[in-house]
């Protein structure tokens, strides 16, 4: 595997690790096998943990549904109780309650519905990209392994990209990711995986935890 480094230390972190991993990777697909509500709260998690903690995102969802705000909530409602929780809580607001009103309309949820036409995991991401406000390649490909149905997407925040720099799959931290370039790192990302033989789902999750010390999400 020319141009890898330090593999022996990235595999005896996932054997140690692997148990817990796999077993957070099938709470994902329970995720998605859970009614359009529950799916929604976790697309409003990423959009919520664009440039803020994770932590902070997860916690915000659950006050929201708390505080009953999540649901009939409007935008200035919604942000109010956002402003000392997360960065741009007015954007991240609006971006919410759009699409509340895009998958639950008068007549049904529809979100799992619209998911299930897009079988193919890219072409779900894209369309995401496309029609969600909020939602970047990083953000849709996080919602979508978050339930089940990405896990051979690459969640290029700056936790995987530093990874990737120290193991060899990549030379440096992109100045940006424009759409093209996040599909080229995901494709290393995708060979990396494969040679190695770790799942990508997998393998995001280990270096998360090897950055903060947790497999969360």
């Amino acid at each position: 595997m020319v141009g890898y480094r330090d593999l022996s230390v990235l595999r005896s972190e996932y054997a140690q690790k692997k148990e817990k991993i796999l077993s957070r990777l099938e709470d994902f697909r329970r995720v998605g096998t859970l009614p359009d509500e529950r799916l929604f709260e976790e697309m409003c998690f990423c959009i919520l943990a664009v440039q803020s903690k994770a932590h902070g995102a997860d916690a915000a969802v659950r006050d929201l549904v708390a505080r009953g705000l999540l649901w009939p909530g409007r935008p200035r409602e919604v942000a109010a109780f956002l402003r000392p929780r997360t960065r741009f809580h007015n954007h991240k607001a609006a971006y919410i309650v759009r699409a509340r009103e895009r998958f639950f309309p008068p007549n049904g949820p529809i979100l799992g519905k619209s998911l299930d036409g897009l079988a193919d995991p890219k072409l779900a991401r894209a369309w995401l990209v496309r029609e969600i406000d909020g939602l970047g390649w990083k953000e849709a490909s996080h919602f979508l392994r978050n339930i089940g149905r990405g896990d051979q997407l690459a969640i290029l925040d700056r936790h995987i990209l530093r990874n990737l720099i120290h193991h060899g799959v990549i030379r440096r931290m992109p100045p940006t990711l424009t759409a093209n370039r996040y599909r080229a790192i995901e494709s290393r990302m995708e060979r990396f995986s494969g040679d190695i033989e770790i799942p990508m789902a997998a393998l995001d999750l280990l270096f998360w935890s090897r950055e903060t010390g947790e497999i969360f999400k």
